[in-house]
């Protein structure tokens, strides 16, 4: 069955232009509600979170009114990460979960995500059938059966609580100055609270939401930012977390920036060595750079790749029974605590090894030296298919026979924005630009 409005992760767009107006906010709730009512019983609960965005308004009330048409009660937590609505569906017995946020994306954007009544991201064949519903004639609650909605004041707190438990027990963060940076998203209020009661000196970045702000020069896609704070301050470790908080990417005593690769790079290899590392094998996606793959290589432990997302990732994880994996962007899945990525889970993981250690963040984030690597973006037009046209698919063969044994070529629509993403591979920098370059001036000519 064949997807239209979702992508790899949930339905998104610009606010106010399709897909993501209240129309059809209110028609996807009401589709999802019919998904989950089909057997006809009543009582069924939905959670709904959100991150800052001004559209969240317009979106979580479409939401409500299209799931409560349908029969579904609502139960409305405010502005929280996207992992605490993963959390939080499967700990309050709800049959969906739904999140509003487009992530890292910018504040004029806004997407719709949900979530199964076991915490995990619906498979893209449960949001097909979705889909198909919203196409339909949705049918409707009677009078007497629609669906209650409320606001739930604890589920922040809920949360919070659950997150302070996978810190190493018996441990405490005392005397160490952390730099935490919500991105003025989702988690401008638990990532700070978390971390003080922990027993940490937090200093607070990008946490004056305003509507507008969020990620905006702030948050993991900004690390220079948390970096600046951590030099200025002469903190012990920076948290760089993106709008929903489903990310992370860590900056050490020194300023210096680490991604995801390196965070999995460390947490692989410790759980490894505690026998905590089932399967003995790490799940990331094909954008994963080569050098983690060496370091795991090294270590005798396994890669094992899948596509781009990390939906992708943690069904690979669940199939295989691996309790460790991610994405280079920051997305840190760890299903042996949560459902999804979660950015301030994680850091309380990197935490946790430097008390547990003694040693300092940048010891501890640089598992490995990376391959250099070069990613370029190429907008292309709606409707548009340039990797289709004959002239980029010869470039990039040739570019692919150039790097034969000594690198690799990876090329991709993104499933959120219209790019093309251009990535490339190869121990010669020189080389590495004019691959990428010559792909890059080719996708541009047939945009």
């Amino acid at each position: 069955m064949s997807r239209k409005l979702f992508g790899t992760d949930g339905v998104r767009g610009r606010a106010n232009s399709h897909p993501m107006t209240a129309e059809m906010a209110l028609r996807l709730g009401a589709a999802a509600g019919r998904y989950f009512r089909r057997g006809g019983q009543s009582a069924h609960r939905v959670v709904i979170g959100k991150d800052t965005r001004l559209s969240g308004y317009m979106l979580e009330n479409a939401l409500t009114a299209g799931l409560t048409s349908t029969g579904m009660n609502v139960l409305l937590l405010g502005p929280v990460p996207t992992p605490a609505v993963g959390f939080l569906t499967r700990s309050m017995r709800a049959d969906l979960g739904i999140m509003i946020s487009a992530s890292h994306n910018p504040a004029e954007d806004n997407g719709i995500k949900f979530f199964g009544p076991d915490g995990f991201k619906l498979s893209d064949e449960a949001e097909a059938e979705i889909e198909a519903i919203v196409a339909g004639e949705i049918a409707l609650a009677q009078p007497g059966n629609i669906g209650r909605a409320k606001r739930i004041e604890d589920g922040r707190g809920r949360y919070m609580e659950y997150a302070k438990t996978t810190f190493p027990a018996g441990r405490r963060l005392d005397g160490l100055k952390v730099v935490v940076d919500c991105a003025n998203g989702a988690a401008y209020r638990a990532a700070p609270e978390v971390l003080w009661e922990l027993g940490a000196t937090v200093i607070p970045l990008g946490v004056k939401p305003d509507g507008s702000n969020i990620n905006a020069g702030v948050g993991s896609t900004h690390p220079e930012a948390c970096a600046a704070a951590v030099r200025e301050h002469g903190a012990d470790l920076g948290i760089s977390l993106d709008g929903d908080a489903d990310r992370v990417v860590i900056v050490d005593e020194r300023g210096r920036v680490a991604d995801g690769d390196q965070i999995m790079a460390l947490l692989a290899a410790r759980w490894a060595a505690q026998g905590r590392l089932s399967g003995g094998a790490l799940v990331a996606t094909v954008m994963s750079n080569l050098g983690l793959e060496h370091f795991l290589t090294g270590k005798g432990l396994r890669l094992e790749r899948t596509r781009v997302g990390d939906r992708y990732v943690v069904e690979r994880m669940r199939e295989g029974g691996f309790n460790l994996g991610g994405e280079q962007s920051g997305h840190i899945v760890m299903t042996d605590y949560a459902t999804t990525g979660d950015g301030l889970m994680a850091a309380i993981q990197v935490l946790g090894a430097m008390v547990e250690t003694g040693d300092t963040a940048s010891a501890l984030v640089a598992q490995f030296d990376p391959v250099p690597q070069l990613l370029k973006n190429v907008r292309y037009a709606e409707g548009a298919d340039p990797l289709s046209a004959e002239p980029v698919r010869r470039v990039i063969a040739a570019a692919e026979a150039r790097l034969a044994g000594s690198g690799r070529v990876l090329i991709r629509k993104s499933g959120t924005e219209p790019l093309i993403r251009v990535m490339a591979e190869a121990e010669d920098e020189v080389v590495l630009r004019d691959v990428v370059d010559e792909i890059v001036a080719a996708v541009e000519t047939a945009a």
